[in-house]
């Protein structure tokens, strides 16, 4: 079972639901949520379970404008301060393993855009909203551009389009799924687990 409490922020507290492996951890695995969604997302969970059973710690973290109650997003700014110092308490809690960033759509553009000031080894992009719907000119693909390790899972009728590989960003794309990935979570995570295996993050 996942405990489950709060840590301040300059934003207000956000929530943070933490899943432990059985054994020794291979990494920490922090996870965002979508813009008015929660980290109880299918695809989100069956990340986790697959990530805790390949020995990673994985904490879901839920932002403070939705522990507030408040349903529309706060500005990216602030989405960023907020989820930065969760991670630098998160990785005091969780020290000498690779910090692993990511989420689901708005969840996973916070992570890319801070992934490298927060010291993340690789990111997890799923359902990457590389568009507002119906409007390509607006691509936000610039913030993929990391230059760390990234898997980025996208269904090929997302209306958020989907982005193109790079030179370390590695797309998946899901046949038949929208932008929720509602319809096969258990194959989404096991994308995400060989590549946890592939890059020497997982233990089994």
């Amino acid at each position: 079972m996942p405990t489950s409490d709060d840590i301040a922020t300059p934003r207000g507290p956000a929530r943070v639901d933490t899943d432990l492996p059985a054994g020794p951890p291979a990494a920490l695995l922090v996870l965002g949520h979508g813009a008015g969604g929660a980290v109880d997302a299918p695809d989100l969970l069956a990340v986790r379970d697959a990530a805790v059973g390949a020995g990673l710690v994985v904490c879901r973290v839920t932002q403070p404008y939705r522990v507030a109650g408040r349903r529309a997003p706060a500005p990216a700014g602030h989405l960023d301060e907020a989820w930065t110092a969760v991670l630098a308490v998160l990785r005091d809690r969780h020290p000498g393993v690779p910090l692993l960033v990511g989420g689901r759509s708005s969840g996973a553009r916070v992570a890319c855009r801070t992934a490298r000031a927060t010291g993340a080894a690789g990111v997890l992009a799923l359902a990457f909203p590389l568009h507002p719907p119906g409007r390509p000119e607006r691509s936000r693909a610039a913030e993929l551009a990391t230059g760390l390790p990234t898997l980025v899972v996208n269904g090929d009728r997302d209306p958020f389009g989907v982005p193109e590989p790079g030179p370390a960003v590695r797309v998946v794309t899901r046949p038949g799924q929208r932008h929720d990935l509602r319809g096969d979570p258990a194959g989404t995570a096991a994308v995400v687990l060989g590549w946890l295996r592939e890059r020497g993050w997982a233990v089994t």
